[in-house]
């Protein structure tokens, strides 16, 4: 297969390349839907033992999904944007679930559903290059594609953190965080991409080299102690009443973002650390995106960051006390069974 996604084997791997460099490999639903059907092509061929994603040409990873799409379609009816989400997550559970060996090569941008894709694999690979995010709040979204699962694993409270934030990580804060099982030099990846196939762990092990210093961990205790609430209203007033330069550019940061989206975030963090399976996660955040995608917030933060570029999104409710209880429990009810999230 050719286009947007590239699908070949190669001895005893089965390869998924990425292939849509103008939007840094953005998912589409044909893309996910294509790496549904070669995950299950594979999955009985006893020749394949290792399936490996990563990015052909160009710059990144994958910098998410196709926000505007997703946009037009939350305009309208929603449909196309909810059978995109359900195809995303379908692939998101199936690489979750998978009994082979997978690897994801994080080399650059690996941001939303980039992190969908690479975070399920069982060796997750980070570069000098890697920048990872989950930025939904600043265009009034959420952390989807399991975000509410891994996030809220991380240490401490770094989850909340980066769910809120959208604070880019580097290859080194994401091996220290886990979000990586090996650091590789970018220049390694050739030769681990052409040994993979001979044995996945002993050949990421023997090009791993020890990952620089992470600056996060060194503020481990600061993020720890500010986010401690589950309240976007008391991250704020911690963060009000701290002193530290740190503090000050955090709270001026959360002011750009969506405060719906923010408080959406903290839920599926809360709910996402207890949840029973990855199946009952994707099966929330699919009735959450399928609400959240037809919201003001999104819509207007696609407008201010993606089309008309100012920058200036006017949220709808503006404030933290404003967003209610009630509407954050409407956005979390369970979907009829007719209508929600199932696996492939």
């Amino acid at each position: 297969m050719t286009g947007d996604l590239i699908v070949e084997t190669d001895g005893g791997a089965g390869r998924i390349r990425l292939n849509r460099p103008k939007a840094i490999h953005a998912l589409n639903t044909a893309m996910c839907q294509g790496v549904l059907d070669a995950l299950e092509t594979w999955r009985a061929d006893d020749a394949i033992r290792v399936v490996t994603i990563d990015h052909a040409e160009g710059r990144g990873f994958c910098a998410g999904g196709d926000i505007r799409m997703l946009a037009e379609s939350g305009a309208k009816d929603g449909a196309e944007a909810r059978h995109f989400f359900h195809t995303e997550y379908r692939m998101n559970h199936r690489l979750f679930t998978y009994a082979k060996d997978t690897v994801a090569f994080m080399d650059g941008i690996t941001m939303g559903g980039g992190v969908g894709i690479s975070q399920p694999c069982r060796y997750r690979v980070a570069t000098e290059n890697t920048r990872l995010a989950m930025p939904e709040t600043g265009i009034g979204l959420f952390p989807d594609v399991g975000g509410g699962w891994y996030l809220s694993r991380l240490p401490g409270r770094i989850g909340q953190y980066l769910a809120l934030t959208g604070h880019r990580l580097d290859g080194a804060e994401c091996f220290a965080l886990g979000l990586a099982t090996h650091y590789l030099p970018a220049d390694k990846l050739p030769e681990a991409k052409v040994r993979i196939g001979e044995g996945t762990k002993a050949a990421l092990d023997s090009l791993a080299v020890p990952a620089p210093d992470a600056a996060i961990v060194a503020r481990r205790g600061k993020i720890d102690h500010l986010f401690a609430a589950d309240r976007l209203e008391d991250i704020f007033a911690a963060l009000a009443a701290d002193d530290s330069d740190f503090a000050r550019e955090t709270l001026a940061t959360l002011k750009t973002k969506s405060p719906q989206t923010m408080k959406v975030s903290l839920k599926l963090l809360l709910d996402g650390k207890a949840m029973p399976t990855f199946e009952d996660e994707m099966r929330q955040e699919y009735a959450v995106g399928s609400r959240v995608v037809q919201r003001h917030d999104f819509l207007e933060g696609v407008r201010a960051v993606i089309v008309d570029k100012d920058n200036a999104p006017k949220w709808n409710p503006p404030t933290p006390e404003e967003v209610s209880d009630h509407l954050i429990d409407q956005i979390f009810a369970p979907l009829p069974d007719g209508e929600a999230w199932t696996p492939a």
